[in-house]
């Protein structure tokens, strides 16, 4: 099949054989006499001027519509349409087709409970005024600027911050009026998970991706592939990016990302250090309560304590409906240390006096001032009685020391068991109840 630049120039050559012939037949008759010659003359001119009318008419019909042969005139051409609107049918509904979802968590703050992530989107619809016959044109597909026609805009329902942006300034458009966009969006939504047993977490977190939708107009969105990028030694990875309904309902669509945390930096940096203190506290039953060594070391140990808590504090989750045990930990072991702390300082009394109560300080002997009593004193058997009694009264007070030194030997062994007691009992407590203690959260309130 010719083009109508092809069948113009066959006819231009016909035109230039005519002429020539024209020009030979003139020759030819100028020998046989003048009226032949006039008469082809007239003739010839006639045909002339009739084709030569002809060729200006077909280049005035078919030349302005054959001149637009290449992509770009052909994108120049649906660019000025101005089509700025959306694809207007006659439901008054746009399909949208999310041919992949790419997700990737970025960060999650546990303070706040909000995820931040990036996701990549690639989309397809179709807009009848972008079609064009292949007739006319022999490629199937151009590029026109993103700014210069009408884009979906998505939304995501439980999003605190949004930002999109295309990964290029151009989209591809096919013949059918089928055009494929890709996006990159930013986005920060409220995730409300389960830190009761934190650091060890494993929640879930929806991000509902969909389209405007008012009534029965607006955008409907379909759903194809979804994956996931995962970061390696991240603070939280990601296990698994799911699609669901919400009731099977329409538009109610939404990307479910299960999550876990990393707990070894919590370990290292908060439950670590707690448990060497405590261990710290237990091992100082072996220093000696004299001379208040063990209750100077366990005070550095409750100052210590206290100076890490108000350090590390920004690093422990916000309370809610599901804190955190860990918090209750830390309160756990500042009361423990500071009962051992008071306890020691007790039994340091207990080892000096016998008892807890204050004692008032022996009254002193006034001396005899009648001096009769000297004379008497003098005498040989009441000096050898007092001698006795002297070194008796040494033997009791070192049997009395003893004894508050063994009562407060038995009273350090019994708190000591004790607080190995406590702390085993405590830790069965912590693993048992998190083991049947559930707290149920429930991030799909804000449709």
């Amino acid at each position: 099949m010719f083009t109508c630049s092809e069948v113009i120039g066959q006819l231009a050559d016909k035109q230039y054989h005519l002429v020539m012939v024209e020009l030979q037949l003139e020759e030819h008759y100028r020998k046989i006499g003048n009226n032949c010659l006039i008469f082809v003359s007239t003739a010839s001119m006639s045909f002339t001027q009739r084709i030569l009318k002809f060729l200006i008419t077909v280049s005035f019909l078919f030349g302005p519509a054959t001149s637009c042969v290449t992509r770009r005139c052909l994108a120049n051409d649906l660019i000025n349409k101005n089509l700025y609107s959306a694809p207007q049918s006659t439901d008054c509904v746009t399909d949208v087709n999310l041919i992949s979802i790419q997700y990737e968590t970025l960060s999650v703050d546990s303070e706040t409970m909000q995820l931040s992530s990036r996701i990549k989107i690639t989309m397809e619809w179709t807009d009848p005024d972008l079609e064009w016959s292949q007739t006319n044109y022999t490629f199937d597909k151009i590029m026109l600027p993103v700014n210069n026609i009408w884009t979906p805009a998505l939304t995501v329902v439980n999003a605190i911050y949004v930002k999109v942006k295309p990964v290029t300034n151009d989209v591809v458009v096919k013949s059918d009026g089928t055009v494929r966009y890709t996006i990159v969006m930013y986005t920060t939504v409220a995730c409300r998970m389960n830190l009761l047993t934190y650091p060890f977490v494993h929640g879930s977190c929806p991000v509902a991706i969909n389209g405007w939708n008012q009534s029965s107009c607006g955008l409907y969105v379909q759903y194809g592939s979804v994956s996931s990028v995962v970061n390696e030694g991240a603070e939280w990875t990601t296990l698994s990016v799911n699609l669901k309904m919400e009731n099977n309902t329409m538009n109610r669509n939404y990307i479910y990302v299960t999550m876990s945390s990393n707990a070894f930096k919590t370990m290292v940096s908060l439950l670590l250090p707690s448990a060497l203190i405590m261990i710290a506290d237990l091992v100082s039953f072996a220093l000696p309560l004299t001379q208040g060594k063990r209750s100077s070391f366990k005070i550095t140990l409750v100052l210590s304590f206290t100076m890490f808590l108000l350090i590390l504090t920004d690093y422990i989750p916000n309370s809610g409906p599901c804190s955190p045990l860990i918090r209750y930990h830390f309160c756990f072991c500042m009361f423990v240390l500071v009962m051992s702390m008071l306890i020691s300082m007790v039994f340091t009394k207990v080892e000096a006096d016998g008892n807890i109560l204050c004692s008032r300080l022996p009254k002193l002997c006034k001396p005899d001032q009648t001096g009769t009593q000297f004379v008497d004193m003098i005498a040989d058997g009441h000096a050898i009685r007092k001698i006795v009694n002297f070194l008796e009264k040494m033997d009791k007070t070192d049997s009395e020391i003893k004894k508050k030194q063994m009562l407060a030997t038995k009273l350090d062994k019994f708190c000591l068991l004790s607080y190995i007691f406590l702390d085993v009992i405590y830790s069965i407590c912590m693993i048992t109840f998190t083991k049947i203690q559930s707290c149920e959260v429930d991030n799909l309130d804000f449709w």
